[in-house]
């Protein structure tokens, strides 16, 4: 489920530009219409301008899905999309069957003008992150060395993408048309074909596969021409109380019934995150009540909550069924949206169209009901309701480096407020406080704020994770908390270091003689979960900790407790001698370095007196952790 869910989330990306994209065609084709059918330069400019997006939807989706479905994503997921995006469409093309087969592939298999298609941009955008997530840190033989790490990632995407070229060549036809024969069949079947075809409508948006279904009932396949007859009226081969049957249906759900869902989805989102799923709901409601483009509400859901999507698709085949069984007959040209209405409205072989407008409001409240119940009966992940665990790494509000006051803004508002905020603290990279209700912090916001992590001992005890400039970060919230101004306390270096990721395998000497132990092993959830970082942890025979590599002192916890380093080559280090011992307040410890100074390897950092952190009741196993890379791992030299 939790694949689902990022999926999803990853197509929002893509998503959240159609409903602009949307209402800009649908603006432009009513222009058209509204000049006699033809083009002048304001319907042309924006019919292309959202054409230009819409046309393109599925590759798009090839490039959101490649982003959001990549670890640490950068641009190099992206590019794998498109590589594999080009490699598959081109190598479908009709011009490149064509060629490879000698005769005219457009004329004697349709299937292959249909390739561009939602279900292959998703596939893309699949291969192109798990190359990225598979491939960007191989290094590869000394003289094929230019093309290591994520130059590796494009030319891996390629040769994968094509074997999935090679497997749809003969498989993509074979679906494509066991589809158009199905819909010939459903025709068959009067109203009840008409329920079918809806709900097989629908049920084929999330593979991009219900072309094959339109072009039987809106198209000249099988001799209904549904759509083009109706726009023709009377000058064409329509018949009145039938032409239109198979569109009629469309408008009562993609003008009321998914704007309705998409109110069932904000007020059943969790407080702290509906103005994010109003964004993107209140978008797409817009955009499928006027123009009748419905993918932005659609796929807000059909991964998050598959379930629920079934029901869209059931309710979807419902409403042709009844529509087709009414006098009432609508047709569109652009979509089922309210533009269509009105443009359809006067239109010879239009019926009784006042009765979409009836039951509109009907599927509106049946939609909203139905999904607000189901949604949280079952607690599906719907916009805004997503697990806390399941958050993407990019989903993040956090504050510039360095920008401590904006933080600590952001901190105390998750923490509940300053009135929830009862006794505030620090130790080396965390901030320890109690809290007056701990049901008011919300630990996502945390996160996304650029908490590393939050844990909660028990009772009113909080702590939050944040790094190696925690004190800042601290100060900085007692000004909020007492109302004063961005604090002056910071030094002028402090939080500006330049930001570098940790080298993938990082190399060290052991900071201090003893028994090398598993993270897992600390009697401290917040390291053996990993929540501070990946890294290492030494149960200490000696009392000297020194550098386990050359660079720079980053902090020096005042009870001498912690050591914050950065090292030569990007990596920030937390060396934290013993376990709750910010408890003895410097007592056993006696830092031999300063902020901003600088080391080698070997140079003494801090001298502690082991059997005065055993008397005092706690463990002297000291982690090493690497804090800004949660991939990297520590390799002992």
């Amino acid at each position: 489920m939790k694949f689902f869910q990022r999926l999803g989330r990853s197509l929002m990306l893509p998503v959240a530009v159609l409903p602009v994209a949307a209402i800009l065609s649908g603006i432009g084709y009513w222009i058209k219409n509204a000049n006699g059918g033809s083009d002048n330069i304001g319907s042309a400019f924006l019919s292309a301008a959202g054409g230009a997006l819409l046309n393109n939807l599925a590759l798009l989706f090839a490039v959101g899905v490649s982003i959001g479905m990549a670890k640490k994503s950068d641009g190099t997921s992206a590019l794998a999309g498109l590589v594999s995006w080009l490699t598959v469409t081109t190598m479908l093309s009709p011009a490149t069957m064509s060629a490879l087969t000698g005769v005219d592939v457009e004329a004697v298999d349709p299937a292959f003008t249909k390739v561009q298609n939602v279900f292959v941009g998703i596939i893309c955008g699949l291969i192109g992150a798990w190359c990225y997530n598979r491939f960007k840190d191989t290094k590869l033989p000394d003289a094929l060395s230019f093309f290591s790490g994520k130059r590796s990632v494009a030319i891996v995407t390629a040769g994968l993408s094509l074997i999935v070229a090679i497997v749809l060549v003969f498989l993509w036809p074979l679906v494509y048309g066991g589809l158009v024969s199905f819909g010939e069949w459903i025709v068959t079947l009067g109203p009840v074909g008409a329920g079918l075809y809806g709900f097989f409508n629908r049920l084929l948006i999330p593979l991009g596969l219900h072309h094959a279904l339109n072009s039987v009932f809106w198209f000249d396949v099988a001799g209904i021409n549904d759509l083009n007859n109706f726009l023709q009226g009377s000058a064409g081969d329509g018949v009145a109380g039938e032409t239109g049957q198979y569109m009629t249906g469309f408008f009562p759900v993609m003008m009321f019934g998914l704007p309705g869902a998409a109110l069932a989805m904000y007020v059943t989102a969790k407080t702290t995150r509906r103005k994010v799923a109003a964004g993107i709901l209140l978008s797409g409601a817009i955009s499928s009540f006027f123009v009748g483009v419905t993918e932005p509400l659609e796929f807000s859901f059909m991964f998050l909550a598959p379930w629920l999507y079934l029901v869209h698709a059931v309710f979807m085949g419902i409403s042709l069924f009844v529509s087709a069984l009414l006098p009432v007959r609508m047709g569109f040209g652009f979509s089922g949206g309210f533009i269509d209405l009105v443009l359809g409205w006067v239109n010879p072989l239009a019926q009784n169209p006042w009765i979409i407008l009836i039951m509109g409001p009907i599927w509106f409240v049946i939609y909203f009901v139905v999904f607000r119940w189901i949604i949280r009966r079952f607690d599906l992940k719907t916009p805004g309701r997503e697990d806390d665990e399941a958050m993407d790494d990019e989903e993040t509000d956090a504050a510039p480096r360095g920008d401590f006051h904006t933080t600590a803004e952001r901190f105390v508002d998750a923490l509940g407020g300053k009135d929830n905020i009862v006794e505030l603290d620090n130790c080396a990279t965390r901030l320890r406080m109690e809290i007056a209700d701990v049901s008011r912090v919300d630990e996502s916001a945390l996160r996304r704020a650029g908490a590393a992590g939050t844990i909660k001992p028990g009772g009113r005890s909080v702590q939050v994770v944040y790094g190696l400039n925690v004190q800042f970060v601290k100060d900085a919230m007692e000004d909020v908390i007492a109302g004063r101004s961005a604090s002056s306390r910071v030094p002028a270096a402090a939080g500006v270091a330049i930001e570098t990721q940790a080298p993938a395998v990082v190399r060290l000497t052991a900071p201090v003689a003893g028994r090398i132990l598993a993270l897992s092993d600390v009697p401290d959830a917040m390291f053996s979960d990993g929540t501070m970082g990946p890294g290492i942890a030494i149960d200490p025979s000696d009392e000297v900790v020194t550098a386990p590599a050359d660079g720079m002192v980053e902090s020096v916890f005042p009870t001498g407790h912690a050591v914050g380093l950065r090292l030569d080559d990007g990596t920030e280090l937390l060396i934290h001698i013993g376990i709750d011992t910010v408890e003895m307040q410097g007592d056993g410890f006696r830092t031999l370095v300063s902020a901003g100074q600088r080391v080698k390897t070997g140079d003494p950092l801090v001298r502690f007196d082991r059997q005065r952190i055993v008397a005092a009741g706690h463990s002297p196993v000291t982690p090493v952790v690497i804090l800004n890379n949660p991939d990297a791992r520590i390799d002992l030299v």
